[in-house]
């Protein structure tokens, strides 16, 4: 197999890495980080006993690929608690239960009657028009605008820090697109789903992503850290690709020590600003492209209390927060009651998101105004009176892709132009999904390609 250069160590050049590597343990394969840690935004601290995620917390157990993989890794996943089952939107300054069944949907006072016949509604709702629609006009038009503010708008917070007024449905939730593409409405079409699967004795389906949270005992950093060791020296963190040029044979990558390494195949699986740099002297208008998908800031602030100080139970997953409500947090997440081990006994860890793109400007503020506004925050909405006795705070300038309106546009003209490279590829969560179960497939799915290729080279006359 011919040299392959991955550019970017996160948890999508990583898996790439690693699945080539598992189909030819010889193969040529380097992997080119500019930060001093490799992870992206998987990223795990252990701090006073408190397990801190700065970035993903884990991932659906609904798809094998990341199962296969941290099963290959022997690494044991961890299933969320049966409380994280329970989530709460912050509404009408009250926290309510997200309702978790048709029949508790009816019950719920999450929305006004009014609210819940609207959507009940979708049933006869007419298909709509528009190829690509926003998430927000979608919900209202099937929906309902109550419905929208207060479930919707909030899950799109909750996923992507986006704003549904920009968000593209069919790229940012395909399946939910194509059940009214298939079915006409979202209810008929979980309805016939749900026969299919009691029919074949499959698993219940619906519009959701579906599953069970799942991570690992030490945190997510377990599998980028299991990859890190079995790449070795092959990963080379604190090495900055800058630019890379044409060659006969290949590519030229240019790094900022003045390095420059040749290779015949080269993925670049770093984010798509980043990209963007790398290739704008290669392609000017490849380069342009991926410079407009945007990138929102996101602080994550974890505090720790002790339990006793906390009056509420904080029994459940945690709450996000509707746009609407106005609030300077986007939502916080109770990691010690989703999994165990994450704060000390006797304490809690709370970790709360300020940011995302309708307000990024928040989670760039300096620590300890971003401590303010979380705590004020948690004062008002879950009654914390005390100061936390842990804190950690992790930015993310440029946080999660916002797979906005063109979205598929984009990407259909990326696929164009990189037609007349040989052997350059991109890869991450910019493109075909953010979340990890998106990033291990399409790295597995890009390694089979590239193995295909390499063994019709091989094998031709």
């Amino acid at each position: 197999m011919d040299r392959i250069v991955i550019v970017g160590g996160g948890i999508s050049g990583l898996s790439l890495a690693y699945a080539l590597l598992e189909s030819d343990p010889s193969a040529d394969v380097v992997v080119f980080e500019s930060e001093k840690r490799a992870g992206g935004k998987i990223w795990t601290e252990k701090v006073n006993g408190f397990l801190c995620e700065g970035g993903v917390n884990g991932f659906l157990d609904n798809r094998p690929k990341t199962l296969e993989l941290a099963s290959k890794l022997l690494i044991n996943p961890l299933r969320s608690s049966d409380a994280a089952r329970k989530r709460y939107i912050f509404s009408d300054r009250k926290l309510r239960l997200l309702p978790e069944s048709p029949v508790s949907f009816l019950t719920s006072d999450l929305l006004s009657l009014y609210g819940r016949l609207r959507v009940i509604y979708e049933f006869f709702a007419p298909k709509g028009r528009i190829d690509d629609e926003t998430l927000a006009d979608f919900a209202r038009r099937r929906l309902g605008k109550e419905a929208y503010e207060k479930l919707i708008d909030p899950m799109a917070s909750g996923i992507y820090a986006g704003n549904p007024e920009s968000l593209s449905l069919k790229s940012c939730f395909p399946k939910i697109y194509d059940l009214e593409e298939k079915y006409g409405s979202l209810i008929k079409g979980m309805i016939k789903l749900q026969r299919q699967a009691k029919m074949t004795g499959k698993a219940k389906v619906g519009a959701g992503p579906g599953g069970t949270l799942t991570s690992f005992h030490d945190g997510m950093g377990m599998m980028t850290d299991s990859i890190k060791k079995l790449l070795g020296d092959r990963l080379r963190v604190g090495n900055k690709v800058v630019s890379v040029e044409r060659k006969s044979k290949g590519y030229a990558v240019h790094l900022s020590d003045g390095m420059v390494v040749e290779t015949e195949i080269l993925v670049i699986a770093s984010p798509a600003y980043s990209a963007s740099e790398i290739l704008r002297n290669l392609d000017r208008h490849l380069s342009s492209v991926l410079s407009e998908i945007p990138y929102p800031s996101v602080a994550v602030v974890c505090f720790g209390y002790r339990k006793e100080c906390i009056a509420n139970k904080l029994d459940g997953f945690g709450f996000l927060i509707p746009y609407k409500e106005r609030r300077k947090i986007l939502g916080s997440l109770w990691d010690s009651s989703i999994f165990p081990g994450r704060a000390p006994e006797g304490h809690v860890l709370l970790r709360s998101m300020v940011g995302g793109a309708w307000s990024s400007e928040l989670a760039m503020q300096d620590d300890s105004r971003l401590i303010d506004i979380v705590a004020e925050e948690l004062g008002h909405i879950i009654d914390i009176k005390v100061q936390p006795d842990f804190v950690k705070i992790y930015r993310h300038e440029k946080a999660i892709p916002q797979y906005n309106i063109g979205h598929d546009r984009k990407l259909k003209a990326v696929d164009e132009m990189l037609l007349k490279y040989g052997n350059l590829y991109l890869t991450g969560n910019a493109y075909r999904g953010i979340g990890v179960n998106d990033c291990v497939e399409n790295s597995y799915k890009l390694a089979a390609t590239i193995i295909r290729k390499e063994s019709t080279i091989k094998n031709s006359p």
